[in-house]
This record gives structure tokens, C-alpha cells and sequence, in this order.
């Protein structure tokens, strides 16, 4: 059997290749490179460099290789950038979804697994947020992952296409192995842009909003290691081919931090201190959420490796150093 991964040579994607490939699967991994790295993938899986939106493309593949499965990451993912370009986001992340959807279903794909996200559930009434929540997206980004899941189920209804929807918290850190990690230039994941600053890499880091109703006033999430975000996503596809009905599942640890707590998380990590300067909030941020996560335990058998903020941000400062460390190198 074997499985197509979209945008696999991105952050998430990449890392669920090296989980799968690591578990003998045959992977082949559809990305166009606008923010994926060849040299984030295992040489044992094929890339295919092009779009997920091309539907002959997609076509072809699935008619060559017969896939059983398809997980799709493909898509833009910066909530502000959503604000400010929201037909982009839709074209992206809902048109494009349409297309693979439409194929995988033609083709005759019989599990699909999708990454959403928690932007889907907005500013939650209450936290920690089920997956059974009120959906009510507060930016283009959320609004066209929501899209996307309503688009999936009623394809699961109409043509039989069982899948799991993974709805992402906050994910970060790196490989432990140092094979892939955070690489988009310019990134905006805060664990990043503060491992960054503390490197020097950045002149200073801003905190966007300092009077949420939060303990400190700094916005609230639930960090997931990417290494255990892989692995639900493996444990998703064992679930399908086992028989398993289609799911929406939170993925996160259940507890949250804030912009400062992390900032000085990374701090001590570094052992020193860097600029930082408190900045407005942010459109489409929510002040907090935190994921009930025991639904993803229960049904997939999930069991996260990497449950610690500390280990999260240490192995995001492995990574940054190896990241500086190739720049130097080339430049020699």
C-alpha cells in the first residue's frame, strides 16, 4: 500500500514522511517547494514536484501508484496573512482541497487524513475546547480549513471517503534526530522567532497584545511537539485501514502557555536574555486555547513521547543552531 503526502516537504509534512517511512511505508510526496526542502525528506520516498490543485496531476498519480491513502498538509497557514489576503487563502487551502478531494474520490482513495487546525473553534466559550466546541473561525485561515472539513465529511457521506480530521494546536520543536524542522523563511511560530532572537538571528521579537483576559495578559496555547504530531497522524492511518469510522480529533497535550511563559522558557534554555518589544494585537488572534485531548488517546491509541515545553523548545534550538550551521558552511 501505498500513501500520497501533500505539501510532505513542509514543516509537518516532512516529519510525518520520516514517521512513516521509518514504519516501512511507500511514500510518495506531492509539494511544489514554495516553502518545502528536498533535503527535508528521506531518500527513500519519491518527490513529485507540483501542485496539489492540478487535478491531472493528482489524477495521474493516483492511477500510477493506486494509492490507499492520502494525507494532505498542503496549504497556507499564517493567520495575520489571512486577514490581509483572504481570496489567496480560500484559493489555497479551500479550492485546492476541492481538487485532491475530487480526485482522491474519482481515483477510488479510500482514506483520507486531513490537517486542520484549532483556528476552526475561534475564541472558545470554554477551555479546555472538545472537538463537539461551537466552530466559529475569527480569521480567512480558520474559515477556509473549516471549509475544507465540511467539504471532506460530505464526501465521506456521499462516496463512502473514510477520514480522520486532525485539528493542530500549536506545533513546534524539531526532529530529535535533527533530520527536519521549522525552515520557512520568516516564520511566525513563536517558539522560532524567540529561539531566533535569543540566537541573535533577529534584531527583537514583539509580543502581540498584552491585555487578553488571560493570568498575564499575553495570549494562551497548547504546544505539540511535531515529532508527536507525526505520530498521530501514522496512528490515524492505522486506524482507517483497521476499519475505523471517520473522526475529528483535537491534537494537543491539554495544557496551555503564554507568549511570556514560553519567552522565558526559551530564556533559560539560552541562558541569556534578548530584546523584546509589546506590540498591539493581532487580527484573528483568540486569547486562549487549550485542547481537551483525550478523544485522539482513546480512539487512535495515541501516545505523545515529547510532553514537555522544555524538550519542545530545546529541540527547536538543536535545530536553529543546525539551520546557522549550514549557512556557515555554505558560505565557506
Amino acid at each position: 500500500m501505498t500513501v500520497l503526502v501533500t505539501g510532505g516537504a513542509g514543516y509537518i509534512g516532512s516529519h510525518t514522511v520520516h514517521e512513516l517511512v521509518d514504519a516501512g511505508e511507500d511514500v510518495v510526496v506531492l509539494d511544489n517547494l514554495s516553502t518545502g526542502r528536498r533535503t527535508a525528506l528521506p531518500g527513500q520516498c519519491k518527490l513529485v514536484v507540483g501542485d496539489v490543485g492540478d487535478q491531472g496531476v493528482v489524477a495521474n498519480l493516483i492511477d500510477t501508484h493506486q494509492f490507499d491513502a492520502v494525507i494532505h498538509f498542503a496549504g497556507s497557514i499564517v493567520v495575520p496573512e489571512s486577514v490581509r489576503q483572504p481570496l489567496g487563502y480560500y484559493r489555497n487551502n479551500t479550492v485546492n482541497s476541492h481538487a485532491l478531494i475530487d480526485a482522491s474520490v474519482k481515483g477510488g482513495v479510500r482514506h483520507f487524513i486531513f490537517s486542520s487546525t484549532a483556528a476552526v473553534y475561534g475564541n472558545p466559550e470554554q477551555v479546555p475546547v472538545t472537538e463537539g466546541a461551537p466552530l466559529a473561525p475569527v480569521s480567512p485561515y480558520g474559515w477556509s480549513k473549516l471549509m475544507t472539513e465540511v467539504m471532506l465529511r460530505d464526501a465521506g457521506a456521499a462516496h463512502g471517503l473514510k477520514h480522520v480530521i486532525l485539528r493542530y494546536f500549536n506545533v513546534a520543536g524539531a526532529d530529535p534526530k535533527l533530520r527536519s524542522g521549522q525552515s520557512t523563511p520568516n516564520a511566525t511560530h513563536l517558539i522560532k522567532v524567540a529561539v531566533q532572537t535569543a540566537l541573535g538571528l533577529r534584531p527583537m521579537m514583539e509580543v502581540f497584545g498584552t491585555d487578553y483576559s488571560t493570568p498575564d495578559g499575553t495570549c494562551v496555547r497548547d504546544y505539540i511537539h511535531v515529532t508527536d504530531l507525526a505520530r498521530a497522524h501514522r496512528d490515524a492511518l492505522t486506524f482507517l485501514r483497521g476499519g475505523g469510522a471517520s473522526a475529528t480529533l483535537n491534537c494537543g497535550y491539554g495544557r496551555g502557555y503564554s507568549v511570556l511563559e514560553v519567552m522565558e522558557g526559551v530564556r533559560r534554555a539560552c541562558g541569556r536574555n534578548f530584546p523584546v518589544t509589546m506590540a498591539q494585537r493581532r487580527a484573528g488572534d483568540p486569547a486562549s486555547i487549550v485542547a481537551e485531548a483525550s478523544r485522539i488517546r482513546k480512539l487512535l491509541g495515541w501516545e505523545p513521547q515529547w510532553d514537555n515545553l522544555d524538550t519542545i523548545i530545546a529541540h527547536a534550538i538543536a535545530w536553529e543552531r543546525r539551520l546557522l550551521e549550514e549557512r556557515v558552511g555554505s558560505a565557506n
